[in-house]
This record gives structure tokens, C-alpha cells and sequence, in this order.
């Protein structure tokens, strides 16, 4: 067995991939448990879906639960959802259940790819692109471009639905709050309150821009709502939702 044949077999296939993704129904920047659990559902619904994720793994915060505490919350509005990526939960108190965070979010991983999507680790969405004021695509690049600091041009991927599952800091909604020439402003998160936060989390899951929709923390970071911290029930309610709202708009 020659090296030279397994880099071939490497470049070539992530190549092919990667090319076949460049058109897409729906680019998600982030592979957290929002970006995940919905393109999850869109690729069961037989849609086109790339996801890119700036950091070598998946998941977001959620391997590391609350504070390196590899264990997370969920809420029993999110049991269904949880049964159904074949994770176990364990009742805690009142409608709080408690789930190892790595298994949970191998399932949703896992999950994700076999229903059809794609996921791009170790590229980062630096760009939008913006056609007579609506989002066309995304423009991407390797993310260790942005680490080095190295003068590198992205390339561009069309898609008809663009989601912001980037968590915290909202980066595409910021690129479009930068760019767009739009009255489109992004207030920032507030401070932790889980029962607001989690409340507030559903009703700010939507189309913030048009062909920009937003779910998971970067939602309530967009709308000005409270962060929630180690509970995870919204975040996957919040990636559902986002699913059904732009199945509803393809």
C-alpha cells in the first residue's frame, strides 16, 4: 500500500464532497446542538445541507456540559426530541432530565450525517453573500487562514436559506449588521437567566434578515434575551423550529 494512493484517496473524495456542497437549499454556520438538530430535520426532509464549523470538533459548548461537568439539562418539552436521537435521559427533578453530554451529542452528530447532511469542520463562514437586499450564500474559508492571519482569498457557496447557529456571538448576523447597509442591528445577549432565556428562546427563532434565519443562542443574542448556561432543552427546541420555519419558506 502506497502513501501517494491514500492522500489521493483523501483529496479526492473531500474534494468531490466539498464541490457538491458549493450549491446547497441550506448552508448552517455552526455544529452545535441548534445547527445540528436542525439540519438534522431538514435532511430528512430530503433537503440539500452543508454545515460549517469553524473548530475541529463538533458540538459547540455541549461536550463540555456546564463548567467541564460533562453532563447536561433538558427539559421535558425536549424528551421527545431526545428519544428520537436514541439518547438516554434520566429524570432529575420536576421537568428537569439529565443526559451525558458526549453521548448526546455523538447522537445528534451521528444522526445528522446518516439523514443526509453534510459537515465541514475546520472551515469558518468569514462572509455573506447579499443579492438586491437578501442572503445568496456564504463565503468560507479554512479557518486556520483566520488563525495565521494570512492574506487568503474565501470562495463562495450559493444556498437559498443561510442559518446563524453560531451560538453567542451571532457572527453571520454581525457580518449582516456590518454589510448589509440595512437598518438590521444585532442587541447583544443579556446576562444569565435560564427561565427567561430558555422562554424567550422559541418566540426569537425566525428569519431575522431575508434568507437569514437564526436559532439556538445566536437567537437570543440577536433579540437582546438572557443566556440559559448548561441547559440544553431550548437549544434543541430552537434548532426544530428553525427546520420547520424554512421548510415552510422552501
Amino acid at each position: 500500500m502506497e502513501e501517494h494512493i491514500i492522500s489521493k484517496a483523501i483529496i479526492e473524495t473531500y474534494i468531490k464532497e466539498l464541490i457538491s456542497h458549493l450549491d446547497v437549499d441550506v448552508a448552517i454556520a455552526g455544529a452545535g446542538p441548534s445547527g445540528l438538530t436542525c439540519a438534522y430535520y431538514l435532511a430528512s426532509a430530503g433537503k440539500k445541507v452543508a454545515i460549517f464549523e469553524r473548530h475541529l470538533k463538533i458540538g459547540g459548548g455541549m461536550p463540555a456540559g456546564g463548567m467541564m461537568f460533562n453532563r447536561i439539562v433538558v427539559q421535558e418539552e425536549a424528551k421527545d426530541i431526545m428519544k428520537e436521537f436514541g439518547i438516554r435521559i434520566k429524570k432529575y427533578t420536576g421537568n428537569l432530565y439529565t443526559a451525558d453530554a458526549i453521548e448526546t451529542i455523538s447522537a445528534f452528530t451521528l444522526k445528522t450525517i446518516k439523514a443526509g447532511a453534510k459537515i465541514f469542520n475546520l472551515i469558518s463562514v468569514e462572509d455573506v453573500i447579499i443579492r438586491e437586499k437578501k442572503i445568496a450564500g456564504v463565503v468560507i474559508n479554512w479557518s486556520a487562514v483566520d488563525i495565521a492571519h494570512l492574506h487568503v482569498d474565501p470562495l463562495g457557496v450559493k444556498a437559498k436559506v443561510v442559518v446563524d447557529a453560531t451560538g453567542h456571538d451571532s457572527e453571520i448576523c454581525r457580518i449582516v449588521e456590518k454589510k448589509s447597509g440595512d437598518n438590521f442591528k444585532v442587541t447583544g445577549e443579556r446576562s444569565m437567566w435560564a427561565e427567561k432565556g430558555e422562554r424567550a428562546l422559541l418566540e426569537n427563532t425566525k428569519e431575522v434578515y431575508p434568507g437569514l434565519f437564526v436559532c439556538g443562542m445566536a437567537a437570543n443574542a440577536v433579540a437582546g434575551s438572557h443566556r440559559m448556561g448548561a441547559i440544553f432543552g431550548g437549544m434543541i427546541l430552537s434548532g426544530k423550529e428553525a427546520s420547520s420555519l424554512i421548510l415552510e419558506k422552501l
